[in-house]
């Protein structure tokens, strides 16, 4: 072993993670729409496990208990995963300049943020409704800024709806 690879050895290492620093140059908003979709589709997927008016065996308390768990799970990791696409973007993308086309970007950036972690809070198909229509506003802000015009494609998801994208 060579010195600087010993020296290199000894010093505690820790991984990081980004999506280009760099920059790549390579943002979209879609990934944060798909993750909106997702939370809705969960959210949708809990209520519908309201129980039927009779009283459920142990077995079948125990399928709803693990269903729910799996359901909220995934829920609040695609929230999460709503964070970081739109701060990767907000923060990596967007320039001082473009608040002057979008003064309340900013604000947008954090109404997302916070309907986020409300969504994962809570089980609300309104406030689901509100994080994709907020994500969507972000996103047509985005695409307004790199010039191409703006489309809306239904999802074909579950959840109904449309994802915001460019011709």
């Amino acid at each position: 072993m060579n010195p600087f690879s010993y020296i290199l050895s000894l010093i505690p290492l820790e991984t990081a993670y980004a999506h280009c620093d760099i920059p790549c140059g390579i943002y979209d908003p879609t990934p944060a729409q798909i993750a909106a979709h997702t939370v809705i589709r969960m959210t949708n997927l809990i209520d519908e496990l309201k129980a039927s008016g009779s009283e459920p065996s142990f077995d079948e308390r125990k399928k709803i208990i693990h269903r729910i768990s799996r359901l909220t799970k995934v829920k609040e990791e695609h929230a999460e995963l709503v964070k970081e696409e739109i701060r990767i973007i907000w923060g990596d993308y967007f320039k001082e300049e473009n608040l002057k086309d979008y003064p309340d970007l900013h604000k947008l950036v954090f109404k997302i943020m916070k309907l986020s972690s409300r969504v994962k809070q809570e089980v609300d198909p309104e406030d689901a409704l509100e994080l994709l229509s907020a994500v969507q506003e972000f996103a047509e802000i985005f695409y307004k800024s790199k010039g191409p015009e703006i489309v809306r494609v239904p999802s074909g998801y579950p959840t109904g709806g449309e994802i915001v994208s460019h011709k």
